[in-house]
């Protein structure tokens, strides 16, 4: 057997440390093959050794939660015999090497993850960002990795109901493409990845196995360089018609009861697959590499373990159904192969030509992988009260706000997913919360992601606090019940003290915030390394949240309804500008403290809203983020083609401060007078902050008391105009 170099080592993304407790683990050795499968399964990406310490401090059971994290994806009860399965994930590097097969590729992941639970996918989100918009990369990036979310999604028939898209020079050099799909499936039809038992055979299904892919799960574990285009090799290509028959043919393989296990090929392929069955069935497994089906020749042992080719399966059987299994796949033309069986031995043996080209104990690539309490740093967070122009004429300020990047309207973006395929999609993206009908039924699923990474720049713990809230908020806003969320926590180098501390003080903000809000952390993604040339992203860790809506038909909208309804602001408004979007796009500057958020006036808040629209006593509702109160008026103006007059008599904040701060815990909803009334004095009973700022009118304006009035085409003109005028420029190129 050849010797392992240390060159091979560091190419593998071993320590020198971590090559040591390989060879105590074997008492030898390892082949090349081994090395490769160690690499894989220790890599970050794939063991979460620098956050795995830190991540069981998250809450993760409820009365509703039928599944946590450990699985492919989490699971929540959702009544009537009806389970929600959802997760997010990321493919953020792939994405920078090759925008259109990275996020193509993401998006077929992550669907693979939900319907290998036995799901079938209902719904699609995603959270984008991307370098500043005139690096010379960023529209090329947008224009394919836009495409390439679309372009998967829509040959899925799965309709992508909304997402984030934002702009920061942060990401100039490592842009995030976060994916989230969620899906359906009945409570007593739920498949998992344990391979219990011995003699069982293990078989391969859906497409051919090929040389794309090979360590991706390493690189997604490793910083950027100015040679990372070279990695291309290592990115995989996605077939979406294909997906379409793996998954119809699973889901009537599951319809039957020949399956033990099943578990998606994603990172790390067959490597990662049949470890984790095993180990998670206290099993073990034997596969002979000469029946994997393959599409390329030659192919050695180590590619076929490593390969990360879409599109593929592995399940375990109970034995003597490989037939009846093997006639569903080929009826729906795809491979299907018996490479393996299960064992008692707790040891990955792999057989290649005759040869055993590993033979490894299944504990040694999961138990046993590296767990790291790396050192970190919680650096003091951002603090003070930032100064301002207050004779900045507040609707000039408004259009700019409305056209910037970050706050314009994503029409342009969303207008290329099919977000009404399947028939069932109640609310279109461009709300706080997608809304999806269950199908056949009155109920219905509210669909989030929200994450402010210039917070959690500024103060990482109160920053994923509030993007936990916002969540909450947004999906309160539509009338549904949070119950439970999957995290993304996109990150640079953890072992950079202060990147670490990052990490530590956002694991700690959403622990704090799903605790206080019921709302437990049913699976997630962390992805690290997010680095190039040694310069990190902004701390990004994004929340998907999923709630529950009784009814659909009463469902609130951010859009006006009707002329002389009351505007009312349900929470208190300080004024708080550090970190703004106001701050930056019309001062220019990021800094302050980020605003605090008070949990405990969230929750009360949320459940007051919730309850109201429930009710069918409000109709239109939207939270308060971005851009503040002003902003949030406008996007329903916009959003209705109605008209509103405010004003902020009776309060003692600035003008500036008190329509764009940024303040938490905060909604505004329009209603019809009387009802306002009711609403009004309800709000006093229950000791809620709250304020009467005006009312929508017949006029096409947006009117503020001592500011003057800006036409709503004017806004509109703004708010619709960047995106297409910036992705044209891309076409033209």
């Amino acid at each position: 057997m050849p010797t392992i170099t240390q060159q091979q080592i560091k190419e593998h993304g071993l320590s020198g440390d971590e090559y040591k407790r390989i060879l105590e683990l074997m008492g030898r050795e390892p082949s090349l093959v081994e090395l490769g499968i160690f690499s894989v399964m220790w890599s970050e990406h794939c063991s979460y050794k620098s956050t795995r310490f830190h991540l069981r401090r998250l809450p993760t059971k409820a009365p509703w939660v039928i599944q946590g994290p450990g699985e492919n994806a989490g699971v929540i009860d959702i009544g009537d015999g009806d389970a929600c399965i959802f997760k997010m994930e990321s493919h953020n590097h792939p994405s920078f090497i090759e925008p259109y097969q990275g996020a193509a590729t993401g998006v077929g992941g992550i669907m693979r993850n939900v319907f290998t639970m036995g799901a079938r996918p209902i719904a699609m989100m995603n959270a984008l960002r991307f370098g500043e918009p005139d690096h010379p990369k960023t529209r090329h990036l947008v224009e394919g990795v836009v495409r390439g979310i679309g372009g998967y999604g829509n040959c899925m028939g799965v309709p992508t109901v909304g997402g984030e898209v934002n702009f920061h020079r942060s990401y100039n050099g490592n842009i995030l493409v976060n994916a989230m799909c969620v899906g359906l499936a009945r409570t007593d039809k739920i498949f998992k990845s344990a391979a219990e038992g011995a003699g069982n055979p293990v078989v391969y299904i859906g497409s051919k196995t090929g040389r794309d892919g090979i360590h991706g799960a390493t690189m997604a574990s490793a910083e950027f360089d100015d040679a990372s285009e070279e990695k291309r090799p290592t990115v995989q290509v996605g077939d979406p018609f294909t997906e379409k028959l793996l998954l119809e043919a699973c889901l009537e393989l599951m319809a039957t009861d020949a399956i033990i296990a099943i578990q998606d090929m994603g990172a790390a392929g067959l490597t990662s697959s049949s470890a984790e069955m095993g180990d998670k069935g206290g099993s073990g497994i034997e596969l002979d590499l000469d029946h994997v089906p393959q599409r390329e020749t030659n192919m050695t042992a180590y590619e076929m373990m490593l390969s990360e080719s879409q599109e593929r399966m592995l399940a375990v059987l109970k034995p003597g159904r490989e037939k009846e299994a093997e006639a569903i796949f080929r009826k729906w033309e795809l491979d299907f192969a018996v490479i393996g069986h299960t064992t008692d031995t707790n040891r990955l043996v792999v057989r290649h030509k005759g040869e055993t080209v590993a033979d490894m104990p299944i504990t040694a690539l999961s138990d046993a992988a590296p767990v790291y309490e790396r050192p970190y740093d919680r650096r003091a967070a951002s603090v003070g009260v930032p100064q301002y122009d207050a004779k900045k004429p507040l609707l000039d300020s408004l259009a700019r706000i409305l056209g910037s990047p970050d706050m314009c309207s994503r029409r342009w973006i969303w207008e290329q997913y099919d977000y009404t395929v399947m028939a069932d999609t109640v609310q279109r993206p461009g709300g706080d919360a997608a809304v999806v009908r269950v199908h056949n039924a009155k109920k219905g699923l509210a669909i989030t992601t929200d994450v402010t990474p210039r917070y959690c720049k500024a103060d990482p713990f109160e920053g994923a606090k509030q993007a936990v809230a916002e969540a909450y908020r947004n999906i309160s806003a539509v009338g549904a019940l949070p119950l439970a969320v999957t995290d993304n926590l996109n990150f640079g180098n953890p072992q950079k003290p202060e990147i670490m501390g990052e990490i530590v003080g956002a694991v700690d903000g959403i622990a704090e915030a799903c605790r206080a809000l019921d709302f437990p952390v049913i699976g997630g993604n962390c992805s690290l390394y997010n680095e190039t040339n040694g310069e990190g992203i902004d701390p990004t860790p994004a929340i998907g949240g999923v709630g529950l809506m009784a009814d659909v038909n009463r469902m609130a909208t951010v859009a006006f309804k009707r002329e002389d309804d009351v505007l009312m602001l349900i929470g208190d408004t300080r004024g708080r500008l550090g970190q703004s979007i106001y701050l930056r796009e019309i001062e220019g500057r990021e800094e302050g403290a980020a605003p605090p958020v008070d949990l405990a006036a969230e929750k009360k808040h949320g459940s007051f809203v919730r309850k109201l629209i429930e009710d069918g006593r409000v109709d239109t509702c939207h939270d308060l983020s971005d851009g503040g109160l002003l902003v949030a008026l406008a996007e329903m103006a916009l959003a209705g083609g109605i008209g509103a007059e405010a004003g902020v008599a009776g309060t003692t904040v600035d003008a500036i401060a008190f329509f764009f701060g940024e303040d938490q815990a905060r909604y505004v909803i329009a209603t019809p007078l009387d009802e306002a009334n009711r609403i009004e004095q309800e709000l006093r009973d229950a000791g809620i902050v709250h304020a009467i700022i005006g009312k929508t009118h017949a006029a096409k304006t947006l009117r503020i008391e001592g500011e003057g009035e800006v036409a709503l085409s004017e806004l509109r003109k703004a708010h619709e105009g960047w995106f297409p005028a910036y992705m044209a420029v891309a076409h033209e190129n």
